[in-house]
């Protein structure tokens, strides 16, 4: 049987937990930084979990991540 293509960016998006649960970065991180204040842009490192109706369709993307 013929095997899923791993949707190339979608696998350097995302990772799976251990739960099953997907993690992502968080946006708004990449320019016009000037403007932010500190904190904002040291909690925008932090990850984030994806909902649940996103997740499904990333998980579909990622198959054997």
């Amino acid at each position: 049987m013929p095997k899923i293509k791993t949707h190339s960016s979608s696998k350097k998006r995302f990772k799976l937990t251990g739960t099953g649960k997907v993690k992502r970065a968080k946006a708004y991180k990449n320019h016009i930084l000037t403007k932010k204040t500190s904190k904002r842009k040291r909690n925008l490192r932090k990850s984030a979990i994806a909902s649940d109706a996103n997740a499904s369709v990333i998980k579909k993307l990622i198959p054997y991540k």
